[in-house]
């Protein structure tokens, strides 16, 4: 009998002692990154019902990942791609690392800023991001990859880079603190997403060639394709090794040029979509496939229980160019699109799926943005007490994947973009914006005029209650320019008078 009891006794302990969710073991984290897709670019629906753009798109494997994990319906980026990707990597909002446009061409900035009729721009951190205090005009910080590197992590980064100018440390992301970089560069786009054409890699494309595929020119294979398969590739090592792994898979797509993959376009166009709107469902297909690949690596690999899958895409949808049809309405029931401070250039679809933490097929309300990556990411890991030379502005999410803790995160998001994109639309300019709770104020810094949104019942943002609700206007215009100031952002000038663009317009309000 006391035999038996030891033996029992002996089984317990043993069951605790081993339960892997009773160890330090890492998990695995896989971040899918997607350039350009809105938050109707999926069968998936981001609302509180399908609307007709989700029953346009095929994405299987987006809707397989919302029924693991948890789907977040107020997920945002900023309007555009670079200030997306520095947020990403360093935790700051864009007003604090002014890395606030989009990069390439180092020491200048973009040719559209030169030219505005009224506004002069700031100089801004047109060279990136960099781990080096003595590159001017860069945005100086301690890398996400360099933090998961420095704590055991194999780091991968494959796809779209640019984090930084051409000549600049930021152009390789090894330079960040990825172990592996697979055709990643200072430029935001492909020339071309076709093997057959060696993706770009010919005088006729210059700085836009993707680089590093070679093995896959002249092959009639898509970018999205290779990228997949060479991000798995280099996945062997660290499972070799049983050393935990970050992945960034950072498409290309569905940034433009708009090309057709000849695999899907077939299907769109005998549903009578144009041909430009079928090369776009072809690319959002192409995405969603490169995503099964990857779910079902970590299946086949055995590796899921101990994976962590999070889904995001870096801006809104593209609609003010390129796309087929009326513009500005490719993000319906959303506003506008891409470089748009309204909700289609900054509203955008995110999923989590943590095994073992994340209830299935949930849904999170609670907004989030694009910096609070920075700190959720290492929470994952159970990274504590790390050291960055930037102050981070993130919030750690995880709190909200989790179905017993308190959901709770309240605090105001903010948007700042002393730029000039170039596209003209609906909300893109030069602009602040911030939200608190259902309240959204965004202050336009070319006639100083600000406009109030209640998300809540009016997604669309078509009532602008600014005279209606003057004194919530104003407590949201003074919470925008106290923490403007509190970051020193950076703001244009009056090309006439040469004063600086306040921060706060009394006359408004």
């Amino acid at each position: 009998m006391m035999f038996r009891k030891f033996i029992f006794l002996f089984s317990i302990t043993c069951f605790f002692a081993c339960d892997p969710s009773d160890t330090d073991a890492k998990p695995n984290i896989i971040l899918f990154f997607v350039d350009d897709l809105g938050w109707q670019d999926t069968s998936v629906p981001f609302w509180d019902k399908k609307t007709p753009l989700n029953e346009k798109y095929k994405t299987p494997n987006m809707e397989r990942l919302s029924a693991k994990g948890v789907k977040f319906t107020n997920a945002y980026s900023t309007p555009v791609c670079s200030p997306t990707r520095v947020s990403l990597i360093t935790g700051m909002n864009a007003a604090r690392h002014r890395v606030t446009n989009w990069t390439l061409y180092p020491d200048k900035k973009q040719p559209m800023e030169l030219n505005h009729p009224t506004l002069d721009f700031p100089e801004w951190n047109y060279n990136g991001v960099t781990t080096d205090s003595t590159i001017k005009q860069a945005a100086h910080a301690t890398p996400l990859a360099q933090i998961l590197k420095d704590n055991g992590y194999y780091t991968v980064h494959a796809g779209k880079g640019h984090f930084g100018a051409i000549g600049y440390p930021a152009e390789d992301p090894i330079n960040l603190g990825f172990n592996v970089n697979i055709a990643g560069h200072a430029a935001g786009a492909p020339g071309s997403y076709l093997g057959s054409e060696n993706f770009g890699n010919s005088d006729k494309f210059g700085v836009w060639a993707v680089p590093g595929l070679e093995k896959y020119h002249g092959k009639p294979i898509f970018l999205t394709q290779a990228l997949t398969q060479e991000a798995l590739l280099a996945l062997k090592q660290p499972l070799e090794s049983k050393q935990p792994f970050f992945l960034y898979l950072s498409l290309y797509g569905v940034h433009t040029p708009l090309m057709a993959n000849q695999k899907y376009i077939d299907f769109y166009l005998n549903q009578g979509l144009s041909v430009t709107e079928a090369k776009y469902a072809s690319m959002i297909e192409s995405m969603d496939e490169a995503l099964g690949s990857v779910l079902d690596f970590v299946e086949e690999e055995q590796i899921e229980k101990e994976t962590v899958v999070l889904f995001m895409s870096d801006n809104g949808g593209l609609s003010a160019v390129a796309r087929g049809g009326r513009k500005h309405i490719h993000n319906a029931p959303l506003n506008s699109g891409k470089g748009s401070i309204y909700e289609g250039g900054i509203r955008v679809p995110m999923m989590v799926y943590w095994p073992g933490v994340t209830k299935a097929n949930s849904i999170e309300k609670t907004p989030v943005i694009i910096e609070d990556f920075f700190p959720s990411l290492l929470s994952v890991a159970g990274i504590e007490n790390y050291e960055t030379i930037q102050k981070v502005d993130g919030k750690d999410f995880t709190n909200l994947l989790k179905a017993s803790e308190n959901k709770v995160l309240d605090r105001p998001l903010f948007w700042h973009y002393p730029n000039e994109w170039g596209p003209t639309g609906p909300g893109i300019g030069s602009f602040s914006a911030v939200r608190k709770g259902n309240w959204k104020l965004i202050y336009f810094h070319e006639d100083q005029h600000y406009e109030l949104y209640d998300l809540g019942n009016d997604i669309r943002e078509q009532n602008n209650l600014l005279v209606n609700e003057g004194l919530k206007a104003k407590e949201l215009a003074i919470v925008l320019k106290d923490y403007l100031i509190s970051v020193d952002a950076q703001m244009p000038r009056d090309k006439v008078s040469q004063r600086q663009i306040p921060y706060y317009s009394i006359d408004e309000l």
